[in-house]
């Protein structure tokens, strides 16, 4: 054997002494979790066992092994071997233990209990009268101790053991009427009763909407709430002069904060209508964000249809400024808004030349994956591909249970492939179209094996079968799918980012270039031509690119460059010529005639000197995110800081600075889903109703923000949820992790 050949045997035999060694880390690891409560019952009567060989003393397998009866499996599929072993009585002492399975060794607890609970209690029924029974031993798992064998005497019911529960019943009837005064719990004083009900308030209060009113007289909450000493709840109480106490309290914290900041920006958030059971519903929430990065809840705006003429919206934005700021109109600095209703932003902007009204960044984004979904011809070919797997696999009842098949072979795959709406453009339902290409990667290797299945072959012989089996086994559909895929995730999880992160205006040329630079690494890395994407690309920048980006980028000490003299200069070097005079435009728009000039002379004077250094790297000063990990300005309100008051000499260009710097650039709010919006669809509403309705939308609204919650009860759950994984996960992450190597 040559050196190559006995390197090859000896790297060969390496990997798989690490490939059993890791498996056997994994089993320990599920059992281990198993045993604590965390995993399935079966792990009670087995452990693996590492098998080495007998001469190296390497491990070269892993068994599961009987704790009851010693015999040793094969550690493949545990479950199928303990429903094969133990529930189909091949072990001989299974059944002798299974009188006395701990919780764990357990596959239903909860009827082992009952059948033991009543057996105790039909004992102990016997023997006591009906008004010496306690009704409480029946709403435990643990049976009671007997009674001696000596006072045993049976008790026949004319029910069965049905009766025993009805008979626990009655003797708590009878106790109740011995002391009819009896409380559950001791009277709580009249303050902690007051200061308990308030925190209930407040509670359902900031729950926005996801508990109904008619739940706080739900017969269980009242139980609970005479449980605990208190009175029991009303849904007027909630709704009269609590809540305008909240209210009040709420408005004027708002109007308070408000008030003290020179400007502002407004931010609405919700246009993008909504279908729903009761038809398309917009709730549109406008928010204002103030210079120290706070927000302050407005009002919410209630829509019916789905379509919002242009000016009307226009009439709402102008209505909401002048309801903030009076007769004072250049408070206001800008609109940010969910992309719609362009037109109408920008008309006001020219109407009020101190204004800056943009797009939200994440609409923009999501608008990019649809252009590149609607004309990149990539994803065209990648849909109807998908679409024809899909369906076939779907509606084809052998195909489906062959699926089915090698899906209960370990596979964890949904059962069926979803699939956008009939007749849908995927840039119109592009959730459908990411769903899809989810499924499809995830069964790759069953949709192989399913046209390589005898019993498949006859239904792949028509045409469109065999068409489909041709594309599953084209290496070149795959790589198709996996490159649209990535391409997706890619812009979504850069719009997920910016939707948390929430950034300020200057912060969205910089993030256009990030994302210029992936989408150019996708197109190398999956040979795609860089062409027509960069065309799409441009285009869709032009659409959402406004000339305050340029200027913001500039006059923010965020991003100064040092120079070789040691200097902190703005980086012109990294704008077109387009951008530059984009930066001059602007400047001189937001100021007064008589001002324009000085404001240009001060721009070139920012441009030649700077920033002091030792301001500039004050400002540049990162740290870690404590939550999350990443680096942060550990100075987020910096850069308008320094304006105001280290550059005094740059005035004119400072009050142009100060008003842009702060300006966010999303609108992304407080999430809702459609607990908001259901206190205002209630049928035939009437003003009143409409006016409790915001009240409610206010106050929880308000709460939110205090807490910088931006999230959604849903999210949450779903979040929760997802983080939940049974024993047979973390089985299959271990076998996953093995068959790797």
């Amino acid at each position: 054997m040559s050196n190559a050949d006995s390197i090859t045997t000896e790297a060969a035999e390496e990997a798989a002494v690490k490939a059993v060694s890791k498996r056997y880390e994994g089993l320990v690891t599920v059992r281990t979790k198993a045993v604590k409560g965390k995993g399935a019952w079966y792990w009670a009567h087995f452990e693996p066992i590492l098998i080495k060989d007998g001469e190296t003393k390497t491990p070269k397998a892993v068994k599961l092994k009987c704790t009851l009866c010693d015999a040793v499996f094969s550690a493949s599929n545990p479950s199928r071997t303990a429903s094969e072993h133990l529930k189909k009585g091949t072990c001989p002492n299974f059944s002798s233990m299974s009188q006395q399975l701990p919780p764990l060794a357990s596959p239903s607890p909860r009827k082992i209990h009952r059948k033991r609970c009543l057996q105790s209690q039909q004992t102990s029924l016997d023997v006591c009268p009906l008004n010496m029974i306690d009704p409480s031993r029946y709403l435990i798992n643990e049976a009671p101790p007997p009674p001696p064998a000596a006072a045993l005497k049976p008790l026949i019911l004319s029910g069965g053991k049905e009766d025993y529960g009805p008979l626990a019943r009655l003797e708590n009837s009878v106790k109740k009427l011995k002391s009819p005064n009896g409380s559950p719990c001791p009277a709580l004083s009249r303050n902690q009763a007051k200061k308990a009900f308030d925190i209930l308030a407040d509670w359902y209060y900031e729950s926005c909407g996801m508990v109904s009113l008619s739940s706080l007289e739900h017969p269980k909450f009242r139980a609970f709430l005479s449980q605990v000493g208190l009175p029991a709840a009303s849904r007027m109480e909630f709704l009269s002069s609590r809540l305008e106490s909240k209210f009040e309290e709420a408005r004027m914290e708002a109007g308070a904060r408000i008030s003290d900041a020179a400007f502002f920006q407004v931010a609405c958030d919700g246009w993008k209508a909504k279908n729903s059971a009761a038809g398309y519903q917009r709730l549109v929430k406008f928010m204002v964000n103030l210079p120290n990065r706070t927000t302050v809840f407005q009002k919410a705006v209630h829509f019916d249809g789905a379509n919002v003429p242009s000016q009307y919206a226009e009439e709402i934005f102008w209505e909401t400024i002048q309801g903030i700021c009076g007769g004072n109109a250049q408070r206001c600095v800008g609109i940010i808004s969910d992309k719609y209703k362009a037109k109408a932003l920008r008309n006001l902007e020219l109407q009020n030349h101190w204004m800056i009204n943009l797009s939200c960044q994440v609409q923009g984004f999501f608008s990019l994956i649809k252009d590149l979904c609607r004309e990149l011809p990539l994803f065209k070919t990648v849909s109807d591909n998908c679409m024809n797997i899909a369906n076939l696999i779907n509606s084809t009842p052998h195909i489906r249970n062959s699926f089915h098949k090698f899906r209960l072979q370990g596979f964890d795959v949904a059962g069926f492939i979803r699939v956008p709406p009939p007749k849908c453009d995927i840039s119109k339902s592009l959730a459908h179209f990411i769903a899809m290409l989810d499924d499809l990667l995830s069964c790759s290797r069953i949709l192989n094996l399913i046209v390589l299945d005898d019993s498949c072959k006859v239904g792949l012989m028509d045409l469109t079968g065999g068409d489909v089996a041709e594309v599953i086994q084209d290496v070149g559909f795959w790589n198709h799918v996996e490159a649209a895929h990535s391409l997706v995730k890619v812009i979504m999880a850069m719009a997920e980012d910016i939707e948390a992160e929430r950034p300020l205006v200057g912060q969205c040329l910089p993030l256009w270039e990030e994302l210029r630079t992936k989408v150019k690494d996708w197109c190398a890395k999956y040979s795609i031509d860089e062409g027509p994407v960069e065309k799409i690309f441009e285009r869709r920048f032009k659409k959402t690119y406004h000339p305050a980006w340029s200027a913001a980028f500039i006059l923010d000490p965020l991003y100064l460059v040092r120079d070789a003299s040691g200097k902190y200069l703005p980086p012109f070097k990294c704008l077109t010529h387009e951008q530059e005079k984009d930066v001059d435009k602007l400047v001189t728009r937001l100021v007064s005639r008589e001002e324009a000039h000085i404001a240009l002379m001060e721009l070139m004077k920012w441009r030649s000197e700077g920033l002091d250094p030792l301001y500039a790297q004050a400002v540049q000063v990162k740290e870690h995110d404590p939550v999350t990990g990443k680096l942060k300005n550990a100075n987020p309100q910096g850069s308008r800081l320094v304006w105001e008051t280290c550059l005094k000499d740059l005035k004119t260009l400072g009050k142009v600075a100060v008003r842009l710097l702060f300006l966010h650039a999303t609108s992304c709010g407080i999430k809702h889903d459609w607990s908001f919006t259901r206190w205002f669809c209630g049928e035939g509403h009437s003003k009143s109703g409409l006016e409790t309705a915001q009240k409610l939308v206010f106050v929880a609204a308000h709460a939110k923000l205090e807490r910088q919650d931006y999230s959604s009860a849903v999210e949450k759950d779903a979040e929760l949820f997802g983080s939940i994984s049974g024993e047979d996960n973390m089985l299959n992450e271990v076998l996953a992790d093995t068959s790797s190597i």
